[in-house]
C-alpha cells in the first residue's frame, strides 16, 4: 500500500526557509515519479517541483525556480523540497504526491496523495 507522509511546514517570515519532507512507503514503485503540489485557499492546485527518485530528473514550476530544491533520499525513502526565500505568494497546504506520470503530479490529479503540511509565510 502507497502512503505519503509530510512534514516540516510551519510559519515564517518573508525570506526565511523551510524544508517539507515527504517519507514514501516501502511499496513505492520504482518507476513513479514523487513531487509536491500546493494549494492556496480559493486557488487551484499547482505543481511545485517533482523528481524521479534514483535519477537527475527534476521539474520546476516557473515560481519556485531558483528558490526550491527537490531531492531524494533512498535510503530514507524519503524526498525533501528545500524552500528558500519564500514569499507571501508561497503559503499554501504542501502535498507530497505520487505518480506514474509527472504530469498529474503537477496538475495535481496523482494517484496517491498525502494529508499535507501548511506553509504560512508572512510579510
Amino acid at each position: 500500500q502507497v502512503q505519503l507522509v509530510e512534514s516540516g511546514g510551519g510559519s515564517v517570515q518573508a525570506g526565511g526557509s523551510l524544508r517539507l519532507s515527504c517519507v514514501t512507503s516501502e511499496a513505492r514503485r520504482i518507476h513513479d515519479y514523487i513531487g509536491w503540489f500546493r494549494q492556496a485557499p480559493g486557488k487551484e492546485y499547482e505543481g511545485v517541483a517533482v523528481t524521479l527518485p534514483g535519477t537527475a530528473t527534476t521539474e520546476y514550476h516557473d515560481s519556485v525556480k531558483g528558490r526550491f530544491t527537490i531531492s531524494a533520499d533512498n535510503a530514507k525513502n524519503t524526498v525533501y523540497l528545500q524552500m528558500n526565500n519564500l514569499t507571501p505568494e508561497d503559503t499554501a497546504m504542501y502535498y507530497c504526491a505520487q505518480d506514474p506520470r509527472i504530469d498529474n503530479i503537477f496538475l495535481g490529479r496523482s494517484a496517491w496523495r498525502g494529508q499535507g503540511t501548511q506553509v504560512t509565510v508572512s510579510s
